[in-house]
């Protein structure tokens, strides 16, 4: 069975993570999150062969979208933006603080706001509404097209890190709703996904589930099993779960 292949590029001065993603041994790719150096990210996809079909954003903060603009001109690859942070995108300079910038803005070919079910680059990608660091922050779920069992990898941005999580004192921050899209997370996959954060090092759900110091109060909170472990049908979307559960406080 083909796996996912996700590679990492740590760049600009706020070392956020990009990354292009694809199935192994495809020549098709998407990029989530190119927050600086386009040329670099352009010139990592020529060195895997791979052409970039999409651009997948999971916030508008300008670290994650700084290059969003170069990389979609130069591959002439759509981009995907949430749809209530896509004014940021089309006027990026007037939320870059002092010492950064400026970066070109950009109208994104397409808006999602969780619940959506995208099949792009032979990738199924599940877009799940993960608001409290930024209003309009989405995660993407994706796994590779075909096959009935499918291992998920969680594209996080500033959700979830690795000993800790996305901060909540910037506009539009909330601790409360960031912690209930954390939970959603945890209760939607199993503890061995993968998760690729939009700052350091890849970690797990079930890693930072058992030994995040943030997630303390979810250890006890979260007691579901996942979706995979439950009976068939029971779970028809897993965007939709992690929505409901962040929508009822639960």
């Amino acid at each position: 069975m083909s796996a996912l292949d996700v590679r990492a590029f740590t760049v600009g001065p706020i070392q956020e993570n990009a990354y292009i993603v694809s199935v192994a041994g495809s020549k098709r790719a998407v990029l989530v999150d190119p927050g600086e150096e386009a040329e670099r990210l352009l010139e990592a996809s020529r060195a895997l062969d791979v052409q970039i079909e999409a651009i997948l954003i999971t916030h508008c903060h300008f670290d994650h979208i700084g290059a969003v603009a170069e990389v979609a001109r130069a591959s002439g690859a759509p981009v995907y933006c949430p749809e209530i942070e896509r004014g940021v995108l089309a006027d990026i300079n007037s939320w870059v603080p002092p010492g950064f910038g400026p970066f070109e803005s950009y109208e994104a070919d397409h808006t999602v706001e969780g619940g959506e079910q995208l099949n792009l680059a032979g990738l199924d990608i599940d877009v799940v509404f993960t608001p409290g660091h930024s209003p309009g922050h989405v995660t993407y779920a994706v796994a590779v097209s075909g096959g009935e069992a499918k291992e998920r990898a969680l594209l996080s941005g500033d959700v979830l890190f690795q000993g800790s999580v996305g901060r909540t004192d910037l506009p539009g921050g909330d601790w409360n709703v960031l912690e209930r899209s954390i939970g959603g997370l945890l209760r939607a996959f199993p503890a061995q996904t993968a998760v690729y954060p939009g700052h350091m090092g890849t970690t797990t759900l079930g890693r930072e589930r058992d030994t995040n110091p943030f997630l303390q109060e979810l250890r006890v909170a979260v007691s579901k099993p996942p979706i995979e472990d439950r009976p068939a049908g029971a779970e028809p979307d897993l965007a939709s779960r992690v929505a409901s559960d962040v929508a009822a406080g639960n």
